[in-house]
Formats: C-alpha cells, sequence, structure tokens
C-alpha cells in the first residue's frame, strides 16, 4: 500500500554495464561489432534461405524465422544498450521502458515456442523419416510458425497489463541495462503477487508445454540414433539436431537461470552476464552455431556469391 507522501516516478534509471571511463570506448566498440555481425549474419540466413529453391523445406522455413526473429530480438536491447554507454543520465520513461519489456518478453517468449516447433520437426525426420512429408507439408509449418508468434505477443501482452496495474514510487534505478521483469517487480510499490502468481502460472502452463515439447522429442531420438548399428550412421543423425540442441541449451539455460530464482529481482553477482548472453550475444550464437555445421547453407553461400 502506498502512502500519501509517496510520488509516483515518471522515469526509471538504466544502471548500464560499467560506469569506468576507460572501458566506454571498448565495451561500445565491442557490442557495437557484436550487434552488427548478429544483424548481418541472421539476414544473410533468412535470404539464403529465401534465395534457394533447395532450401525451402520446412528445417530452414524454420530456421529462417528464427533468424528473422533474433534481429528483432537483439534489436530492441542493443541500440538503447550502445546509447548509454556514453550516456549521463541513462534515464527512460515509465512508459518506454514497460513498451520495451513488451516487445523484449514477446520475441522471447517466440523463441523458446520456435525452438519447440524445431525439436517436433527434428523428431519427425530422424524418427518418422518416410512419414516426414506428409506430415510437416507446408500448411502445417505455416500453422505451427503462427501459433509460436501469436503465443509469444499474448504472453507478454498478458504480463505487461499486470505490470500497467503496478504503481512506482522509488527507488527508480534498474540495475541493469534493459526493463526486464524481474527488475520492475522489484521496483514496484503496490503488491506484486497478482504478477508473480501469473507468471508462476505461465511458466507451469506454457513453460511446461514448451519444455516438453523440446524434451520428449530429444528423448525418441537419443533412443531411435542408439538403435543404429554403423558409428557413421550414428554421427550422421546426431549431427542433424547438434545445432538446435546447441541454441535450446544456451537460450533456455540462460533465460531459466533468471526468471526462475528465489524471489523477484534477487541480485547475483553474474546476473549482469548472464542477462548479456540471453540478450546480446545468442542472437549473435545462433546464426554461426547453425551455418558452421550446415553444409547446405554453405553450398546455398557459395552459390549466391557467384551469381
Amino acid at each position: 500500500m502506498k502512502s500519501l507522501n509517496e510520488t509516483i516516478v515518471s522515469e526509471f534509471v538504466l544502471l548500464g554495464l560499467v560506469d569506468l571511463p576507460e572501458l566506454k570506448l571498448p565495451l561500445f566498440l565491442v557490442f557495437l561489432l557484436i550487434y552488427l555481425i548478429s544483424l548481418a549474419t541472421n539476414l544473410l540466413i533468412a535470404l539464403l534461405i529465401f534465395h534457394d529453391p533447395h532450401l525451402h523445406t520446412p528445417m530452414y522455413f524454420f530456421l529462417s524465422n528464427l533468424a528473422c526473429l533474433d534481429i528483432f530480438y537483439s534489436s530492441v536491447t542493443c541500440p538503447r544498450l550502445l546509447s548509454d554507454i556514453f550516456s549521463k543520465t541513462r534515464t527512460i520513461p515509465v512508459s518506454s521502458c514497460i513498451t520495451q519489456f513488451f516487445f523484449f518478453f514477446s520475441f522471447a517468449c517466440v523463441e523458446l515456442y520456435l525452438l519447440a516447433v524445431m525439436s517436433f520437426d527434428r523428431y519427425i525426420a530422424i524418427c518418422r523419416p518416410l512419414h516426414y512429408v506428409q506430415i510437416m507439408h507446408p500448411q502445417i509449418c505455416a500453422r505451427s510458425v503462427s501459433i509460436a508468434w501469436t503465443s509469444g505477443f499474448l504472453s507478454s501482452l498478458l504480463h505487461t497489463l499486470c505490470i500497467l496495474r503496478l504503481d512506482f514510487c522509488g527507488p527508480k534505478v534498474i540495475n541493469s541495462f534493459f526493463c526486464d521483469l524481474p527488475q520492475l517487480l522489484l521496483l514496484s510499490c503496490t503488491d506484486i503477487f497478482i504478477n508473480v502468481l501469473v507468471l508462476f502460472i505461465g511458466g507451469i502452463i506454457m513453460g511446461s508445454c514448451s519444455m516438453s515439447i523440446i524434451i520428449v522429442p530429444y528423448i525418441h531420438i537419443f533412443r531411435t540414433i542408439l538403435k543404429i548399428q554403423s558409428w557413421g550412421g550414428r554421427m550422421k543423425a546426431f549431427s542433424t539436431c547438434t545445432s538446435h540442441l546447441t541454441v535450446v541449451t544456451i537460450f533456455c539455460g540462460t533465460v531459466l537461470s533468471i526468471y526462475l530464482r528465489p524471489s523477484p529481482g534477487s541480485a547475483s553477482s553474474q546476473e549482469g552476464i548472464v542477462s548479456v548472453i540471453y540478450t546480446v550475444i545468442t542472437p549473435l550464437v545462433n546464426p554461426i552455431i547453425y551455418s558452421l555445421r550446415n553444409q547446405d547453407l554453405k553450398a546455398a553461400l557459395t552459390k549466391f556469391l557467384l551469381l
């Protein structure tokens, strides 16, 4: 309950990553390079898949969506991070902060759901290869992606509406370089029980469904791979899902470490590093992981450059 002498704040202050003057220029150059490479590589993957007819398959359709998603995902936080490195005030209006959270949380949820869809695609390709064309036909793929995008934005909208009911009376300092749900809940001067309850129930329902769709198919995939007699056959089958499994591990591991803490906003010394990983590094790592191990993308790139 807020008291009469408490004033509703109209803006927050982002602490950012570091205040040491000698580190500002190196950090700016590093994050600028990461952001530009992330944009370029994800855009290149999307263009290659769109341009090459040989890549017009369900797996690459999902990968192109992931590439486009990572462009949006990194653009929610990186430009603001770069501008705040040399900024003295680092203030952000409450409305802009909530808007940033809405889009960031939307794209994060969409990525989780899209990774779940891609797990199911790998399961069908490895465990039921003879039925792959019939099951993963274009309409099913389009509907799956549409559901992932719609579910992600609806999930974020629910949490955003819950945030709009809160009052922020101070302190107004966000111990991060962007606006995220744990920090906003920590700064609220009104009861956050409903927010935590919605976060808990939403995490149980949507999170458990997504993780089940990711984990259960891989259990069947590993069982199928172990039944293959030749070592070369096992490695070939496993290599088709190694990239996706690596991306899932990095993304889910870092996100869960932020949101599954004992209390909202509970601080830790590694929180800033983890936030950088899942907001800035992940969109950079995803296209590198997929492109370095993918002969089809390499062939498509070579063909594109020779035009």
